[in-house]
This record gives C-alpha cells, sequence and structure tokens, in this order.
C-alpha cells in the first residue's frame, strides 16, 4: 500500500457524494496503490450508509464507526492506527482540504520531506472574528510553543511512515496532532493553498471547540501558563509590600487612617491572581488525571472494507514473554 488518506467524519451526507468522486478521481489520476479510511465519529445522519455503499463498489475503502462522538483528534488518531501507506494524508470531509492538492503533497514527499502540511493562505468564507482569533492564537502559540509550530497550518498534511509509527506509540490522550508532527521533527515543508469554502452543511467546530482546541495546544506545548501564574506571585507579593509602606506612611501622617479604597481593590486583585493561578494549574492537574485513568483512546463500534481484521499498534495485547 504506497498511500493512506484518512478523512474522519461527523454528519457529512451532503458532502461525501461530491468528496468520493474528487478524491477518488485525484487517487486514480496518481496511479499508485491507495485505501481511502472513512472515520465516522458517531454520525446520526446517513453519513455511514453512504460510506458502506461506497465500500460495495470498491475495495479501497474502508470504514471505521466509533461507539459515540470521542471527537476530531481522536478520530484522525484512529486513523493513523488503522493505516498501512508508506505516506498517509490527513485531511477533512468537508472539503475545504481540495483533493487535487494530493498531487503536490506527494511530490514533495518524494523529494525527501518526512511531513508536508498544507498552510492556509487565506480564510476569506469565514467570518472577520473567526479570521482574527485564528491569526491571533497561532502566532501567540508559535512564540510560546517549545517546539517550532507552523503558522496557519491545520491538520491537511501528508506523513511519512515512520512518522505515522510514532504518533501510534505516542500515549497521550489530549492529542493535538499538528503539534504532535512538529514535535518528532524530520524534514518538513509546507504547500500553500487557497482554502475553499465548506461545500454544505454546517460547521462542526463551533467557537467553544475551537477553543477548547486551541486551549489544548498551548497547554500541551508550552509551559509558560505555569510560568506566569510563578509571575504573578512575584508581581502580587512586590505590591502587598508597597502597600504595606503606603499603610505606614498614612499611619504617621494622618490623625486617621485612609486608603480604604485602595486596599479593598488590592485585595480583589489579589484574590483575582489567585483565582487565575488555580485555574491555570487546575488545566494542567487535569490533563494529568486524564493520563492516568487510562481509558481506550476510542471504542470502534464497525469496522469495515478491511481485507483482514486489523488491531493497530498501539491496541496490539501483550505477548506472554511480556508479561
Amino acid at each position: 500500500m504506497q498511500l493512506s488518506v484518512v478523512v474522519p467524519v461527523f454528519n457529512e451526507e451532503e458532502n461525501l457524494p461530491e468528496l468520493y468522486r474528487r478524491l477518488t478521481k485525484a487517487l486514480e489520476a496518481l496511479e499508485l496503490h491507495y485505501e481511502l479510511i472513512f472515520v465516522d465519529d458517531a454520525s446520526y445522519d446517513r453519513t455511514p450508509q453512504m460510506i458502506r455503499q461506497f465500500i460495495d463498489g470498491d475495495q479501497r475503502v474502508r470504514l471505521l464507526s466509533f461507539s459515540r462522538n470521542f471527537g476530531h483528534q481522536i478520530a484522525v488518531t484512529a486513523g493513523l492506527n488503522f493505516s498501512r501507506g508508506e505516506a498517509v494524508v490527513i485531511m477533512d470531509g468537508d472539503l475545504q482540504d481540495p483533493p487535487e492538492l494530493l498531487g503536490q503533497l506527494l511530490e514533495k514527499w518524494r523529494s525527501g520531506f518526512k511531513v508536508v502540511y498544507a498552510r492556509r493562505m487565506s480564510r476569506a468564507t469565514e467570518s472577520p472574528s473567526k479570521q482574527l482569533f485564528a491569526f491571533v492564537y497561532y502566532r501567540i502559540l508559535q512564540r510560546l510553543a517549545e517546539v517550532p509550530i507552523p503558522v496557519d497550518s491545520g491538520d491537511f498534511c501528508l506523513l511519512d511512515r515512520p512518522v505515522v509509527d510514532l504518533l501510534n506509540a505516542m500515549p497521550e490522550r489530549n492529542r493535538y496532532l499538528r503539534g504532535l508532527r512538529s514535535w518528532v521533527g524530520f524534514k518538513q515543508t509546507e504547500v500553500p493553498f487557497e482554502r475553499p469554502p465548506r461545500l454544505a452543511g454546517e460547521p462542526k467546530y463551533n467557537f467553544g471547540k475551537s477553543l477548547a482546541l486551541a486551549l489544548d495546544g498551548l497547554v500541551s506545548f508550552s509551559r509558560l501558563p505555569l510560568r506566569l501564574a510563578t509571575w504573578f506571585g512575584f508581581f502580587t507579593g512586590i505590591l502587598a509590600l508597597l502597600m504595606v509602606g503606603l499603610v505606614i506612611y498614612w499611619r504617621f501622617t494622618q490623625s486617621t487612617l485612609n486608603g480604604f479604597g485602595i486596599l479593598v481593590a488590592a485585595v480583589f486583585f489579589i484574590g483575582a491572581v489567585q483565582l487565575i493561578t488555580v485555574g491555570i494549574l487546575g488545566e494542567y492537574v487535569g490533563r494529568i488525571y486524564e493520563e492516568i485513568k487510562n481509558r481506550p483512546l476510542y471504542i470502534l463500534k464497525d469496522a469495515s472494507g478491511f481485507d483482514r481484521p486489523v488491531i493497530p499498534p498501539s491496541r496490539q495485547p501483550a505477548r506472554n514473554d511480556e508479561l
């Protein structure tokens, strides 16, 4: 198998026919052996039924169905676990990741790059607020992250097999894949493209989900929030010393102690800093809690279109000599 294409989908029945048509056309033009893995994140429309129809007429199509909605990043992870290609492409099912770009991704891969990511040059179809949020977030993350994470790059990318194997071996549960693919290193490059509008249906990533993903990226790849808590502590300690000096000054220069409003404001300020610090610690402690529970990343309800039962590397049982 030369190429695996992983497509996470959730309620994409309006996009699937055109997505499948354009994908197969682009892949057949490349003249290589490929598999097309759809990962259904517990859709409640006709998405899984339509993919099974594709399987009936095309032996290169596979389907992984979750028992419930586990999220986009976990769906991509499942597709990577079950992929068998020498190279693996990750793309969304809303046709905002153009299948026609696959040829350029493969060309870069064949020239020696192990990770080829598509960089969005424009977001003209998105709202101004979302464009501003994405612009600011990617640049803040790039400055704060401990590994260089390219700006304006989503999950649309091509990964070489050794990179996929490394990602499959990582036990992390709060997965930010565009950060993980940067963390592994290797030779990487970009392919710029103009992002088209969604073909049909409603976007599945609302502001809340986008914000949660952004926090995952920031917390997973930067310890700066923890350092901010320490800096807040130093700052409030210095402020407290200044306030003590001010109170002593008032005590010896006036008959009555004034400045009650300032003291109240200082108390509220210190309280707010404490709550922010507790919140920052809570984000990291919550992620530690998720990791140590050691639950499976996902539960499969069905796996269709595979030649034989496939156990992904991260789920293989231990051999007797390892027990």
